[in-house]
């Protein structure tokens, strides 16, 4: 069966990049909904891969800047105005602040203040990956060595417990950057998460969206008697697709592996995309479709322009990139037309 991607993704990108090789992996953003997950065979496939830098599913702080509204950005407003009323820190001061903390932490390593006080300068920096890289490091310690006082300092200057939303401090701690990518920066030494997400297209996506499921419904009710079977059986199918992916999903301690093969992105596409065959149904909103396809494309596009110029810059030529399991063959096909990269499925690695 033809994916959904081959059908529509049918751009040519043409860019001067420095020769990167690309490290992608499809991953859950939660992984407390499944059984107990074995991370080793990741772990040792990114310590064999020996990367530069790790991207991950992040805006930079940039990009949070510019990017005036898309699905985050509320939840992160209010992050942002709870921690300056905890602890304010001038504009002006800021960057001296982290680098001054960041110094301090090569320097004690083991003082676990410092890292609440670097998160939450990142945090009011607007980089929010590098806010949680820290905090993990903090929590993490925690569970293996409870500390109230600690633990008291933390809530006071974070709150985490009323960061709830979108990608917050609560979510991180069951997160792809829990298990899979900060344990694995930690050891290797790497000292920052680099941020490649694109939002640019969020609000053209969520209407996209909006207007396709509003014309679906009409074309359900409406389709012709001769038709309805063969929607029926297209439906059938992406139904099918999803009871195997939810069986698998209860079942295998290796849920990281299965998202990145072929098949677990092409009952994911027909979630959001449907099926191919369907498109030529007489009604079907094919023109929503596409311009919701387009937009998803965009995005991803985007993702893939930001890790190879952001490598470029910090002169990376190994990089790993943790992504939602739902961009991974879009992204990977993407990076497969751009001269001098060449991506690799975390699969293909022994």
């Amino acid at each position: 069966m033809k994916y959904i991607f081959y059908l529509f993704f049918l751009i040519s990108i043409n860019v001067k990049a420095q020769d990167l090789e690309v490290l992608l992996i499809g991953v859950s953003h939660d992984y407390s909904k499944y059984p107990a997950q074995d991370f080793s065979s990741i772990h040792q496939k990114i310590r064999k891969f020996k990367p530069d830098v790790f991207f991950g599913e992040f805006l930079s702080k940039e990009d949070e800047r510019l990017v005036m509204d898309y699905w985050c950005k509320q939840p992160n407003i209010a992050r942002l105005k709870k921690l300056r009323s905890n602890r304010t820190i001038k504009e002006i001061s800021l960057q001296h602040t982290i680098d001054s903390l960041k110094k301090r932490s090569k320097q004690q390593p083991n003082d676990y203040h410092v890292k609440v006080d670097l998160a939450h300068a990142y945090y009011l920096d607007q980089d929010v990956a590098n806010g949680h890289y820290q905090f993990w490091q903090v929590y993490n310690f925690l569970r293996n060595k409870p500390n109230a006082e600690l633990e008291n300092y933390i809530e006071k200057l974070l709150s985490p417990r009323v960061d709830t939303t979108g990608r917050s401090m609560k979510r991180l701690k069951t997160s792809e950057y829990a298990y899979i990518a900060f344990p694995m920066m930690q050891e290797l030494g790497i000292e920052e998460l680099m941020s490649m997400d694109c939002q640019d297209y969020d609000l053209n996506w969520q209407a996209s969206w909006g207007a396709f499921d509003a014309r679906f419904v009409s074309f359900r009710n409406d389709i012709a008697d001769s038709s309805k079977n063969h929607l029926k059986s297209a439906l059938i199918t992406i139904d099918n697709g999803f009871e195997k992916y939810a069986t698998i999903e209860k079942s295998s301690n290796k849920i990281t592996e299965w998202l990145n093969t072929d098949e677990a992105a092409e009952i994911s596409a027909s979630g959001d995309f449907y099926l191919p065959i369907m498109y030529n149904m007489n009604g079907f909103p094919k023109e929503q479709m596409l311009s919701k396809i387009h937009w998803w494309i965009m995005r991803n596009k985007g993702m893939c322009y930001n890790v190879i110029s952001r490598a470029k810059m910090v002169g990376a030529k190994r990089v790993v990139v943790i992504a939602g399991a739902n961009h991974r063959r879009y992204m990977q096909d993407i990076f497969d037309t751009i001269d001098a990269i060449k991506v690799r499925n975390i699969n293909e690695i022994d």
